[in-house]
Formats: structure tokens, C-alpha cells, sequence
């Protein structure tokens, strides 16, 4: 399996290469060169399989020859070990026909977990044999952040600099970044919002003296292997309510895109998905662009999702690429324009390509709440902020006779005054992070300007 560029001029990389490297070196995000597919029969044998067993099987015709079997079942294993659920990704009926698929018994409480543990044993695996070291450098609106941290702290051969914005992510995400004490991550709360963090993570990555020098890595969901990993519940969740035997639809809350691509590829390999609803806060360009609108910036309103108050959705490159047969000349174009004029228009063809496979619906501040009151009444089910979007979205788009699955993509307790607003009980955290707030925080406040951030991580870095 080789690995391309969305831009298509850089070098073709394995799945080693490609997860080390992140972003590639001419600015684009890379993509398999063809995504494999597994017949009926194969996936009916899914059935009654572990999460972790399941794992393997989806994940294995991307790593090459990167890791034997029997490595890649260790690191599979040790990637979930720590989750607080046995069946990983639990789905909870909400209405007939309407499940959830709950993505935060993970370390941090966030279905972002799901990918980063496992891309931190990989990692971890990689360089272990190599003896190389990294500097990890991400961008967070809120869960990535933490996840990372959780999941490379502590670890010899990486040093971690989390960027997030000052004062948008919520008191649980901040603190989940800023409250570990090992010397090897650093969490960096930029002046700015995610945008202007996301921007300085790949201004970085183009900055070949500084990215060669430290040894730059990357686990945002621009990393390959970060959406490889989110491919897997997918399969899990549909395979539990009859596939591949019925049709299932998903709903994902989104401001990156990156979960919802996911979706998109378990569906090039062979899942019968219907509908894939890009669901969106008011912050809705993904809404906007699918729905014809064009991909234009409009600015950041601060919410109460905020992992989901995104303008600059990087895993979109990826739909684009392949909505452009795969031209990476267009993509460079459009990704070009969006950075010179703030935005671009959808040519027909691809607009119609993109409509094909994805739909779209948005979520006002009101609604939210008011999702949130209204399924806890109904079902007793305590939703954040992000997924009682996804569930708004999804009750739009249902069809009474396909199972609808709502990708619940954080924990009640990471946002319990948006909650507790909505509910009139605040959402209490898990025993094990019970003292999160008597924690001392270590966090380092920079102006939003490259070459300040740049000075702190080359100066914070071990050895």
C-alpha cells in the first residue's frame, strides 16, 4: 500500500513514512493510493467480533509491511486496554430507529482517544526499533490536544507542543492539556482562535530549516493514521445493527472533517452506508459548501461546541481530492485561493461528486441546548454540546425505515456548564479524574505569531 499527496507533488510514501511525516511536503494531506474493499461475506463475519479483533481486520490492508500480524495485534491491544467500556464503542438506543454510538470511554473522555492511543503505540513502536525522535506538534480546538498528550506522555523519543486557543476551549479540555506533569508534552494557549493555531501547525510543516531540525511529526487528523483508526467503529457499529444485510446512515458532528471522512472511506470499502450528514454548530461552512454555497470564510462565533468552531476544515482536502478525480493540480488551486482570497467555488462536477456521498444540516446555539433538555427528558441520556448536534441533524434527516447512527463525540462532563445550563444537573467526571481541578496547571501563553512559537518549541525540546 503506498500513499500519496492531495497536491501530488511529493514523494509516494508506506504507511511508516506517511504516519511519521504527517503532512506532506508539498502542503497536501496523504491519502491511500486505493482504498481496498471486503465483500459481504467478509464483513457478515465481523459479527460478534471484539472491537479490537474487528480492528485489526479493517485496519490491516493499510499497514504494509510496517508491522507483522502479530505486532500490529500487540499494539491494537495496548491501544485499548485503557478504555473504560468493554465494548469500546458502545451504542445506546435514543428513538426507534436512532442509536448512538458513544465515543468517550476512552482515556480523555473524547472519541478522539479512539485514534490517538493508537497512533501513540505506533509511534511508539516505530521509533522504538529506529531509535529516531520527534517533535509532535498539533493544533486543538478542544480534544486532539488532550488526547495526544495522554497518549505520547511520558514517552522517550517524543517531545509534544499542543497549540490551543486562549480562553475557547472549555475549563475539563484545557486542564486535561495543561495538568500532566511530564516534561515531555507542552500545551500552548495561542492568542487567536483554532484557525490561526491550525495555520501555524502548517506553516511549520512548509517551513522545511525548522521542520527537518526538530524532527517535526504531526497527529492531527492531517495524519493519515489518525483517520485510519476512526474507520473501525464505523465497521463495529453497523456490522451490530445488521450489516451488511441492511443499509445504515451516520450522522457526525464535524468541524474538521476528519470523522466523517472516515466514514466516507468505510464506505469505499464496501460498508453499505447510505447517508452521511455532515452535521455543524453555527460555525457551518462544511454546511455552506455541501450544500452549494461554496467554501467561503465567514469568520469564528465562539459556542458552546467549541471543538466544532473550525472555518479551515483540513480533512475536507481529502473529499475534494477525490471529488476532483483525484487532480491534485485543482486541489492545490483551490487550496491556494482559499488561503489568498478566503475562499473558492465547488466546480458542478465535483459539487455534484461531494453530494453524492454527503449531506448536511446545521445546528443554531438554541437548538443545542434545547436538544440536550429534550433527549434527556425522553430518554434520560445526557448529551454534549457536540453531539446534541449530531442528534439535531440527524432527526432531520432520518428515514423511518434505514437505522440511523449519531456519533456521540465527547463526554457530558468536558462541558458541564453548557450542560448543566441545559439539564439543571452538572455532569460529574469520571472517578478517575475526580481531581482534575486540584491539579497545578503548566501552560505557556504566546502571541498568535510563527516565529514566537517556533522559539518556544525549539527551546522546550529535550535533548
Amino acid at each position: 500500500m503506498k500513499y500519496i499527496s492531495t497536491r501530488a507533488n511529493a514523494p509516494e510514501l508506506n504507511f511508516e513514512q506517511a504516519m511519521l511525516t504527517g503532512l506532506a511536503r508539498d502542503g497536501g494531506l496523504y491519502v491511500p493510493e486505493s482504498f481496498p474493499t471486503f465483500s459481504s461475506d467478509e464483513i457478515a463475519d465481523m459479527a460478534g467480533q471484539s472491537y479490537e479483533e474487528i480492528a485489526f481486520r479493517v485496519m490491516r490492508p493499510y499497514i504494509g509491511d510496517t508491522f507483522t500480524d502479530t505486532e500490529f495485534k500487540d499494539i491494537i491491544a495496548r491501544a485499548y486496554a485503557g478504555f473504560g467500556h468493554a465494548a469500546r464503542a458502545p451504542l445506546v438506543q435514543l428513538a426507534p430507529n436512532h442509536f448512538l454510538l458513544e465515543l468517550f470511554h476512552g482515556p480523555t473522555l473524547a472519541f478522539k482517544d479512539f485514534a490517538m492511543q493508537l497512533i501513540g503505540q505506533l509511534f511508539q513502536a516505530a521509533l522504538g526499533r529506529s531509535g529516531d525522535r520527534v517533535t509532535i506538534v498539533g493544533a486543538t480546538s478542544g480534544d486532539t490536544g488532550s488526547a495526544a498528550i495522554e497518549a505520547f506522555r511520558g514517552l522517550d523519543n517524543v517531545d509534544v507542543f499542543i497549540l490551543f486557543p486562549h480562553g475557547r476551549v472549555s475549563d475539563v479540555q484545557r486542564r486535561q492539556m495543561t495538568t500532566p506533569a511530564d516534561d515531555n508534552v507542552h500545551a500552548i494557549a495561542v492568542d487567536g482562535d483554532f484557525d490561526d493555531c491550525q495555520a501555524a501547525v502548517k506553516d511549520m510543516f512548509n517551513d522545511f530549516e525548522f521542520r527537518d531540525a526538530v524532527g517535526l511529526a504531526g497527529v492531527n487528523s492531517i495524519n493519515w493514521a489518525r483517520v485510519l483508526a476512526q474507520v473501525v467503529y464505523y465497521f463495529s457499529s453497523a456490522v451490530s445493527l445488521g450489516a451488511p444485510h441492511r443499509t445504515i446512515d451516520f450522522t457526525v458532528p464535524t468541524g474538521n472533517f476528519g470523522d466523517i471522512f472516515a466514514g466516507y472511506v468505510a464506505k469505499r470499502m464496501g460498508l453499505p452506508i447510505g447517508k452521511l450528514v455532515v452535521a455543524t454548530n453555527q460555525n457551518d461552512i462544511l454546511h455552506r459548501a455541501i450544500s452549494g454555497k461554496g467554501y467561503i470564510k465567514q469568520g469564528v462565533t465562539p459556542s458552546i461546541s467549541p471543538s466544532m468552531d473550525i472555518q479551515v476544515s483540513s480533512n475536507f482536502e481529502r473529499a475534494l481530492f477525490d471529488a476532483y478525480d483525484r487532480d491534485g493540480a485543482a486541489v492545490t488551486q483551490l487550496m491556494d485561493e482559499l488561503k489568498a482570497e478566503g475562499g473558492f467555488t465547488i466546480s458542478q462536477g465535483a459539487l455534484q461528486r461531494l453530494q453524492d456521498v454527503f449531506t448536511s444540516g446545521r445546528c443554531s446555539e438554541d437548538e443545542t441546548s434545547r436538544t440536550i433538555t429534550e433527549q434527556f427528558a425522553a430518554t434520560g441520556e445526557v448529551l454534549c454540546p457536540h453531539s446534541a448536534v449530531g442528534v439535531k441533524v440527524a432527526e432531520e434527516h432520518q428515514d423511518a425505515q434505514v437505522p440511523m447512527i449519531t456519533l456521540a463525540t465527547a463526554h457530558p462532563a468536558k462541558f458541564p456548564d453548557a450542560v448543566e445550563q441545559a439539564v439543571h444537573q452538572r455532569p460529574a467526571l469520571p472517578e478517575r479524574m475526580k481531581n482534575l481541578f486540584d491539579l497545578p496547571e503548566r501552560v505557556t501563553r504566546v502571541e498568535n505569531d510563527l516565529a514566537a512559537i517556533q522559539t518556544l518549541i525549539k527551546e522546550g525540546r529535550r535533548g
